[in-house]
């Protein structure tokens, strides 16, 4: 049967595993793919391969929160935070990486790394299916999968040069496990002074955690060292309707009502983007 699959999925087969029996490596089957031991799994005619089964996935962003995503990025109001991450990256990866991006998005950060390494691969992995259209789209060298970061990985030992961990939530076992022996995984986090002028303004967003960073050590520290940490922050013009989507694309959206939203509205003005971004070395 002739392979019918997105070629950049096709390009990513020998890093997948079968969800089902782990062990077995997946194969196209025309618009599926299928274990030898016959677990399939359907490639949606977005180009993601859905690959979670059984019990529900955690929550990733519904279909607003992902439009509301593309347009805010569109924006270029994260480029800076984006220029980090792939410069970060692609620092000590090879010419032809691989790099998994873990909730990936829209699969913004994830083409960023790709753009400044010509020769690599990306795959993006999320649990939001409007995430994952963009993603399967964002660039002819990322292929996309449905999968819940909190679950084993449907990915083979040591395959990924660099794991990208982008404002996501966190599995350090699988990111050392997926990672070579001299990869690299980039965590990017807020501080407390990340849009610090939208919480003075809707007290029912989302805080940054003060002991954040302390926790984050202790749950990366087994497996890995950081080997250097950049601080991005800076004053970002922002219109009332990029205020509005920046807030509906995060989890404060959950949160928020359009109540609040609505009450005053936001004057245009400026918002502080402040975030870490570190990179990391197995060990």
């Amino acid at each position: 049967m002739p392979v019918l699959l997105p070629p950049a999925l096709v390009r990513s087969l020998d890093l997948l595993r079968c969800p089902t029996c782990r062990a077995r490596q997946l194969r196209a089957d025309g618009r599926a793919l299928r274990c030898s031991a016959g677990h399939t799994f359907d490639v949606a005619r977005h180009g993601y391969a859905a690959l979670l089964t059984g019990a529900r996935a955690t929550s990733g962003d519904d279909a607003a929160m992902t439009r509301a995503r593309a347009r805010f990025l569109a924006t270029g109001a994260y480029a800076s935070v984006r220029d980090a991450v792939a410069r970060l990256a692609a620092e000590s990866a090879p010419e032809r990486a691989t790099v998994v991006d873990v909730g990936c998005g829209t699969g913004y950060y994830l083409t960023g790394v790709l753009d400044r390494l010509p020769g690599a691969r990306g795959l993006g992995l999320d649990t939001s299916v409007g995430a994952l259209r963009s993603t399967a789209r964002a660039h002819t060298r990322v292929a996309a999968a449905a999968w819940d970061v909190f679950r084993p990985f449907p990915l083979a030992d040591g395959v990924a040069d660099v794991v990208l961990d982008v404002f996501a939530p966190r599995n350090p076992a699988e990111f050392h496990r997926v990672l070579r022996t001299d990869g690299r995984l980039i965590v990017v986090r807020p501080t407390g002074r990340h849009l610090a002028e939208l919480r003075g303004r809707l007290p029912a967003m989302v805080t940054v955690d003060p002991a954040k960073e302390q926790r984050l050590h202790r749950a990366l520290d087994p497996r890995f060292e950081a080997a250097v940490t950049e601080q991005v922050e800076y004053a970002a013009p922002l219109a009332e309707a990029q205020a509005l989507d920046l807030v509906a694309m995060t989890p404060s959206a959950r949160h928020v009502s359009r109540a609040d939203l609505d009450a005053d509205g936001f004057p245009p003005g400026r918002v502080t983007v402040s975030v870490r971004v570190t990179a990391y070395r197995p060990r």
